[in-house]
């Protein structure tokens, strides 16, 4: 019978490998880094508009791009946030940048030119008209003999 020398770091560093494996395949891959911004959404749907409230905290309303589409919301900004603390003679900085985009389909035709927007302590609220259904046209074809 041989010994075999035990390794504790090739074993530290196997179960690391293993966990970054595991993580890997149970995050999704969008391209994004973790610790990307993407700010939360609720969406209400009446009968008569879309009601949307996004958080978008630390962010000023000039900095929002929202456009809006027959079928779909996109909203994009960038953040820039930084601050500065000193006491007892420690300096402490902190920021937080990044630029954030969210592209939200709606179940139903909008009138995107009767929108309504209001930005009020870091929460954008958006009021989404829904547009009249389209009524089916009948349309007669005459079929040449």
């Amino acid at each position: 019978m041989s010994l075999i020398r035990w390794e504790p770091f090739r074993e530290i560093d196997s179960l690391q490998r293993e966990m970054n494996r595991l993580f890997d395949t149970m995050l999704p891959t969008t391209g994004r880094e973790l610790g990307t911004f993407i700010p939360p959404v609720e969406l209400k749907e009446t009968p008569e508009a879309f009601q949307l409230k996004l958080e978008v905290p630390g962010i000023e309303a000039k900095d929002l791009d929202i456009e809006v589409t027959a079928d779909s919301i996109s909203i994009s900004g960038e953040r820039k946030s930084e601050t500065e603390t000193e006491e007892k003679g420690y300096k402490r900085t902190e920021f937080r940048y990044g630029q954030f985009r969210r592209v939200i389909p709606l179940t139903a035709h909008v009138q995107n030119d009767k929108v309504e927007a209001e930005y009020k302590d870091g929460i954008l609220n958006l009021s989404l008209p829904k547009a009249e259904p389209e009524k089916t046209k009948v349309v007669k074809v005459n079929v040449a003999s």
